[in-house]
């Protein structure tokens, strides 16, 4: 049974546990004088962040937790404050002593810790990576985030939907197609309505659109990180075009606010011509990427995840894929009927996650062929109607997870767990039999959002 996400509510009289599986939700009362939870994260390791963070927001305690230490709430924030309690609300907190976070480490001989962050080069936002070092070999690595705790799960309490949407739509600028269609369709279940079919292409065609500009990004970064900047300058042009593209169709680079209850207007003369030389370019980049030995040299064997810890850690989207899981959102009639095929391969190299990549690229521009379409449509909205909502997304970076409970037609509970929130935790596997030269490489072949995770 694969583990999806696990959190809680403030239910007032207690806590409520809410651990998501593929299958089934189990929910578990937590009485208030003793919140204590079991940890599950011996048969599923990806679940200790979630519990970390239940801890922290909720002050519900683990049992036999392998990992106990704060994870949202770094060295100088207050012990007894957790913010997601109902009774929450201030506005300020005064700053705690500081108490310095023990990273984990592996010690001996010749063993030494290299940081990396929280502040990196360029414009990514921060994140700390900390290192055991055997010379130039990667002993371990701890992923260290939440530096930039947004609060937009207690920033959403109390409003509508509408007022919501442009908040949830900028939680990660990776996925802003695929945040609102996973709001959608939480709407759409409130109001009891189904989306009429032109509507569904004309947002499936953006969220595949959305997945081709980031793959086209990832497909020019990662030859980059092994040296060969032409790669990227060429993979980065062609984002461009496709980011350009984005904006003549829905007014926005990210399409904010384009995934609605009314049909854009689609120019399909010029978005087929676009389609069509997108295919060609990216046609010719495979051929000459495929061609150059030296960087199938640094990507084939480079930062492996073999099949049995990709499950183990619950894995999504290309860093499963590449792997070997068929896993994908995407798997059902409405895609395949328009020509979704999985992309898999099953090394779990870094190569293997670029050749996903590219197979993903080819395969989104001919299902947004059979997308297309500029029938004007428009649904009304309905009263939502109070009660606990779900939804799933394939954004580019893999499953969204949403839940929303509405009361009064407010949002009592908003919950999303990024991909990346479990894909981060998975990142270290890949790096014991690379050196540190290559972490650059693999990180940027798995392109995980730090946004995403950092609610």
């Amino acid at each position: 049974m694969r583990f999806i996400a696990r959190y809680a509510k403030d239910k007032k009289d207690y806590f409520e546990l809410a651990t998501v599986y593929e299958d089934e939700i189990q929910k578990e009362k937590i009485p208030k004088e003793k919140p204590f939870i079991k940890t599950i994260s011996f048969k599923y390791p990806s679940a200790i962040w979630f519990e970390r963070k239940i801890q922290d927001d909720f002050g519900i305690k683990i049992i036999d937790g392998f990992d106990t230490r704060k994870l949202l709430h770094h060295e100088r924030f207050p012990d007894n404050i957790h913010p997601m309690l109902k009774d929450f609300t201030k506005k300020e907190i005064k700053h705690s002593k500081f108490k310095p976070y023990k990273y984990e480490t592996i010690d001996g001989d010749s063993v030494f810790q290299v940081s990396v962050g929280p502040i990196h080069a360029g414009i990514i936002e921060p994140g700390h990576f900390h290192f055991s070092q055997a010379g130039e070999r990667m002993l371990h690595l701890e992923v260290r985030h939440f530096y930039k705790h947004r609060a937009i799960e207690k920033m959403l309490e109390g409003k509508t939907l509408d007022e919501a949407k442009p908040i949830i739509e900028r939680i990660s600028a990776n996925e802003t197609i695929a945040y609102q269609i996973a709001l959608r369709d939480i709407y759409l279940q409130a109001m009891n309505e189904e989306l009429p079919i032109e509507l569904q292409k004309q947002h499936a065609f953006l969220l595949e659109l959305e997945r081709v500009v980031h793959h086209l990004i990832d497909v020019g970064f990662i030859p980059n990180d092994a040296g060969f900047g032409s790669a990227l300058a060429f993979a980065s042009k062609l984002a461009e075009d496709a980011r350009r593209m984005m904006q003549k169709i829905t007014n926005h680079r990210f399409g904010f606010g384009s995934i609605g209850f009314e049909s854009l207007d689609f120019d399909l003369d010029e978005i087929k011509f676009f389609l069509d030389t997108l295919q060609k370019e990216i046609e010719f980049f495979e051929d000459w990427i495929i061609d150059i030995p030296s960087l199938w040299d640094r990507f084939d064997t480079t930062g492996r995840l073999d099949i049995k810890k990709a499950i183990k850690y619950s894995c999504v989207g290309v860093v499963a894929r590449a792997s070997g899981v068929s896993i994908d959102r995407r798997i059902n009639p409405f895609y395949i009927d328009n020509g979704f095929e999985m992309a898999l391969e099953v090394s779990g190299d870094v190569g293997d996650r670029f050749k996903v990549r590219i197979k993903e690229i080819k395969n989104s521009l001919l299902m947004m062929k059979n997308f297309l379409n500029n029938k004007s449509v428009k649904i009304e909205k309905k009263p939502l109607k109070d009660g606990e909502y779900i939804s799933y997304v394939e954004s580019s970076l893999g499953e969204i997870f949403m839940a929303i409970d509405i009361k009064d037609g407010l949002i009592d509970r908003f919950f999303v767990r990024d991909p990346s929130f479990i894909n981060w935790q998975a990142l270290h596997i890949m790096m014991r039999e690379d050196i540190i030269a290559d972490f650059p490489l693999i990180n940027k072949s798995c392109d995980l959002s730090y946004a995403g995770c950092d609610l």
